[in-house]
């Protein structure tokens, strides 16, 4: 059979054209009997970005696995709680008082892409629910890795609205550490300062003591922004007591710029921890 003529060598060029041909709702019935000869794995190999790059204009949407101790109300809320500290709620809506309770559902995580002329410039995510409409692509599950990495690639390089939306559902991906790149994303002066400031939060609900180490690091830049330095200091006070308290006690003590040693004094007071309260003590003391 010749390489021209043979239907196994077209259907593996077929992952490219698969979204825009699934837009096109009288060519569905034919795509069956193609993509039977398609390898599974062919069809999972194509780059994530790629696949969503497919839509120029339009809603792209794909779900992926959620990491342990998420959950969502359907429509907006999302709840963490990773054990390393209390949970986070992120809420698109007031309710008030006690008169209305969600149900908390576990993942996955379901994300919806505004395009506009090749560039995304909307994210949106949700946790628990469903769809309610159709969407340009809807391109199903796909890896919490590739979800994560491709979110990532938004928030170091789309403008700042979309960067900040990206942040929060790369981190509740499951099984993926993303403190590094976060880190990167709050040392990158290029970076808006918005947006450096909320990898700066992340990092801060991430697990591990490195994730504190790099923290302490950005508060320590000579070269900083003052703003996202403060951030840091924040940061570090949502990490776990034992990590946090002395992090903050030695900015306290001897950071040179007085405005951060103002800024890890108040959080250590809100700490109410007995080594914060001794060195109040030592201070207060001191002739």
């Amino acid at each position: 059979m010749s390489r021209l003529h043979s239907p196994i060598r077209r259907a593996t060029r077929l992952p490219a054209l698969v979204p825009a041909l699934l837009r096109a709702p009288l060519l569905a019935p034919l795509l069956a009997p193609l993509l039977a000869l398609v390898p599974l794995d062919a069809l999972g190999a194509q780059d994530l970005g790629a696949r969503i790059a497919a839509t120029r204009t339009g809603t792209v949407r794909f779900a992926y696995p959620a990491a342990e101790g998420v959950c969502g109300n359907g429509r907006g809320g999302i709840s963490v709680n990773r054990g390393n500290s209390s949970g986070r709620v992120v809420h698109n809506m007031t309710v008030r008082g006690r008169e209305w309770e969600d149900d908390c559902e576990p993942g996955p995580v379901r994300v919806a892409l505004e395009r506009r002329n090749g560039r995304v410039t909307d994210v949106r995510a949700y946790v628990g629910g469903r769809w309610r409409t159709a969407a340009d692509s809807d391109l199903g599950t796909v890896s919490a890795a590739e979800a994560s990495d491709y979110l990532l690639g938004l928030a170091e390089s789309a403008e700042e609205s979309v960067a900040k939306e990206a942040l929060f559902p790369a981190t509740i991906a499951e099984g993926v550490t993303v403190w590094p790149r976060l880190l990167a994303i709050a040392k990158d002066g290029k970076r808006p300062r918005e947006v450096r400031s909320s990898a700066v939060f992340w990092v801060s609900q991430a697990a591990g003591e490195a994730a504190t180490k790099g923290l302490s690091d950005i508060v320590d830049e000579s070269e900083g922004d003052r703003e996202v330095r403060k951030s840091a200091v924040f940061a570090l006070s949502q990490r776990p007591k034992d990590e946090s308290v002395p992090a903050l006690i030695r900015i306290a003590k001897s950071h040179r710029d007085p405005e951060l040693r103002k800024s890890a004094v108040f959080w250590l007071g809100q700490s109410g921890d007995a080594r914060a309260i001794s060195y109040f003590e030592e201070v207060l003391l001191k002739p």
